[in-house]
């Protein structure tokens, strides 16, 4: 989706890559938190990282509570011009955790077995490896039609690697 939302929406947010993917990020979650508060109380919009899904509302089901503080980041604005350390913390704890939610565990590969999972040799730039890792990821993607959860697995492990 943000692939999309770059290339019809949304022009370049910020010249750092880093900082352009969080804002990204940031403004499609403050939406969908702003949605979610819309669509009650007929709908219930779950919005988590990993799992973002629209539903008929159950209060039995579903709680609304006024403490949920993945929303209150996203729905304060001052959290959007973070600086660059506070970005890259983030983007960390996010890698680590969606790791474990694939099941990436220890990195085993070297760095030229990663590259070469990504068909890639020792000269490819950083923008080299992130064109291939969004072209894999958005291939072998488990959610995906024709997707492949341990190729997927792989292409995290080696994302995981050469993403610095």
């Amino acid at each position: 989706m943000l692939c999309w939302l770059k290339k019809k929406l949304i022009p370049i947010l910020d010249d750092s890559a880093e900082k352009d993917l969080f804002k990204r990020n940031f403004l499609l979650m403050n939406a969908l938190y702003q949605l979610q508060a819309i669509l009650l109380p007929e709908k219930w919009l779950q919005v988590e990282a990993m799992n973002i899904l629209l539903m008929p509302y159950n209060p039995a089901q579903h709680n609304v509570t006024n403490e949920d503080p993945l929303r209150d980041y996203y729905l304060d604005w001052s959290h959007y011009e973070a600086d660059s350390r506070e970005v890259k913390r983030l983007l960390e704890d996010f890698w680590t955790r969606y790791k474990q939610h694939v099941g990436v565990g220890e990195v085993t590969m070297s760095q030229k077995q990663a590259l070469a999972c990504f068909e890639l040799d020792e000269s490819a730039t950083q923008k080299e490896i992130r064109h291939a890792w969004r072209r894999l990821a958005l291939k072998w993607h488990p959610d995906r039609s024709g997707g492949d959860t341990e190729k997927f697995r792989i292409y995290c492990e080696a994302w995981s690697l050469l993403k610095e």
